[in-house]
């Protein structure tokens, strides 16, 4: 290479390169250090990647370094790394594939041409054998990154399609990447490679932070195997190696964590799994996804439109229909009434006729005949229901404002019983005022699903309790948005061990808690996290906690004295603890109170508010020898 300023450490690097004032010269110039850059030995070539990282991370759509050679250089790298032991250990080059393979990713994520030059640039083969885990698994996570968006486009698909056993891999990988990332990084602390939490945290560490970061990254690590997965879903001769029944019944706690929530996660290839014939007959013959796609579908979370179109596709099939009737009508009932999620319009009324839909095409089976007597009367009602909406539409306004009132006089009723203990009462109550109540009154209908599920929560019928807090969630405006009703929720999914899902709604109601209005005085007052609200979620983060089937399996994570179990630093009245005896009973006792009070959401509105990259030695505690010794390439 060149000599350039005098004052660089590194003669001929990559910044001084970029400082040429003549564009012709510049590019000339970047297209030689491209060229020249893999078969160098000199120190601070991390420094060059790194720059190259950073630029393609803030600009992936800028075709220069695309049109100069960026590729070549990439895939180049990759190879030195992982054929060149000697070379990785020197410096700091430990970092060199990582960057390479996330300069592919970030280049190829947006535009089709960049992804057919990276193909033609002979990236694919080091990416696969990143994914092999020939490095380690924050190499792996950047190169399923890449192929994933390699495989996205028609063009360069069949070239990913074309590696051995790639599908394979991916596979392997999304059911088990959470034990990867806790076996080779979170269980002993005093062992991580410094180079893997250098990359996590940028140099700004701390056993906490890498925790966390940990988490984050492992769930990318799964989610990102699972885009690859998706993009081999949409091609019928892939279904059989994916539609086996050990992996589709860990998709759907496939869901990334709270720390990725922009994922589709395994229930977005559910989904893409369920538009061919063959993979829904592979999703119908598995119990137990048809039970986690109802639960997800009755949540509130960005899924939940996928699990309604996964189980809508299911009964509109005649050859998966009879199957899944028995699990599907009882949730997609709790949804009759959904009028929209986000961009997805009519969503109730699709509902009810497919779940009414007596005769699909030539079922093999008479449906019927194999429903319990409890779908059939849920199919019985929801027909009412339909027939009642029509009705409505041609009754006099005065007609319907008489129900209205004579729902609101059962309602009161409902609430003395409940103020005087008897809680079956009280939900006989509810039922008839809903039967009176109109369908457009949706405030109030709203009220009375919700107090009849603390009632169904005080008689130990969780699922009833659910039932009606999802019809009270459909019906609020916005949809999933009524607090009490998640609260309500929550607290069944507790009792039924649900832990993700009660946590997710915790969640929620904590985030309406917070929405109060910054004009009123009160309201600013009052808005704060209940404290039975937050050890709920505590125990439930516990419970749902990313890396807890892995530590389960392994062992409890090995950390020096003041950090817990899971990686965070201890302290007293820590974080984590969970709620105890007395703390359930005060939380059961605060519920107690405000069924009166929810009961009494035709109190006023005043009465209403108040209820509310520094670059730092590669290793930690391990020796190169651990990662690059005899028993390199075959980690994991």
């Amino acid at each position: 290479m060149e000599k350039s300023a005098l004052d660089c450490p590194y003669p001929g690097c990559f910044f001084c390169v970029m400082k040429e004032a003549n564009p012709t010269k510049r590019r000339a110039s970047v297209s030689k250090f491209f060229k020249e850059f893999p078969s160098q030995d000199e120190e601070g070539q991390v420094l060059a990647v790194s720059g190259l990282w950073n630029t393609a991370m803030a600009h992936p759509n800028d075709p220069e370094f695309i049109e100069l050679g960026v590729f070549e250089c990439m895939e180049a790298l990759i190879w030195k790394g992982i054929k060149n032991r000697q070379w990785l250990a020197k410096d700091q080059n430990i970092y060199i594939p990582y960057y390479a393979a996330h300069i592919i990713g970030s280049y190829t994520m947006n535009i089709e041409e960049f992804a057919e030059r990276a193909v033609r640039a002979g990236v694919i083969q080091p990416l696969v054998e990143l994914l092999r885990g020939r490095l380690t698994w924050v190499e792996q996570r950047v190169a399923v990154r890449a192929l994933g968006h390699l495989a996205t486009y028609d063009s360069t698909f069949p070239f990913v399609a074309s590696q051995p056993q790639i599908l394979e891999l991916a596979i392997q990988l999304a059911v088990n990447a959470l034990e990867i990332v806790y076996t080779h990084f979170f269980q002993f602390v005093d062992k991580r490679l410094s180079y893997h939490c250098d990359l996590l945290t940028r140099g700004m560490g701390g056993v906490e932070m890498e925790s966390r970061k940990a988490e984050e990254w492992a769930s990318q690590l799964q989610c990102w195997s699972l885009q690859l997965i998706n993009c081999f879903a949409f091609k019928p001769e892939f279904l059989q190696t994916i539609c086996k029944a050990e992996f589709l019944v860990k998709l759907p706690g496939m869901w990334g964590g709270l720390v990725n929530e922009n994922s589709p996660a395994g229930v977005g290839l559910l989904r893409t799994i369920c538009h061919q014939k063959l993979g829904r007959i592979a999703i119908a013959g598995c119990p137990g996804v048809i039970e986690a796609l109802c639960n997800i579908a009755r949540s509130s979370d960005d899924w939940q439109y996928m699990a309604v179109h996964c189980l809508l596709w299911l009964l509109q099939d005649p050859s998966t229909r009879y199957k899944v009737i028995d699990k599907a009508a009882p949730a997609l009932a709790d949804l009759a009434e959904l009028p929209r999620l986000g961009e997805h319009k009519k969503l109730g009324e699709l509902v009810m006729n497919v779940i009414l839909q007596e005769n699909v095409q030539a079922s093999p089976v008479s449906v019927r005949s194999l429903m319990s007597p409890r779908t059939k009367q849920l199919l019985q009602e929801i027909a009412s229901l339909r027939q009642k909406i029509k009705w409505e539409r041609n009754v006099l306004k005065e007609d319907l404002h008489i129900k209205q009132a004579a729902a609101l006089v059962v309602k009161l009723e409902g609430n003395s019983k409940f103020s005087a203990g008897d809680i079956v009462g009280a939900a006989s109550k509810y039922t008839e005022a809903l039967a009176l109540c109109p369908i457009r009154a949706k405030k109030e209908r709203v009220v009375l699903y919700s107090n009849r599920a603390q009632c169904h929560l005080l008689l130990q019928d969780p699922w009833e309790a659910i039932s009606d807090t999802t019809r009270a969630l459909c019906l609020h405006n916005p949809v999933n948005r009524h607090s009490k009703s998640l609260w309500r929720r929550a607290q069944a999914y507790e009792i039924l061990g649900f832990a993700k899902e009660s946590l997710l709604d915790a969640i929620m109601f904590i985030n309406e808690c917070s929405q109060a209005s910054e004009n009123d005085a009160a309201s600013v007052k009052q808005n704060r996290v209940p404290d039975y609200a937050e050890r709920l979620v505590k125990k439930q983060m516990q419970a749902a906690w990313l890396f807890k089937e892995a530590s389960q399996k392994h062992g409890a994570i090995q950390y020096d004295e003041g950090v817990n179990e899971h990686g965070r630093e201890e302290d007293e009245g820590s974080e984590w603890e969970t709620a105890s005896g007395s703390d359930a009973g005060d939380a059961d006792r605060h519920e107690g109170d405000s069924i009166a009070e929810e009961g009494g959401e035709w109190q006023t509105e005043d009465e209403e508010k108040r209820d509310v990259h520094r670059l730092t030695p590669v290793f930690k505690g391990m020796t190169l020898e651990d990662l690059l010794g005899p028993q390199y390439g075959n980690a994991y």
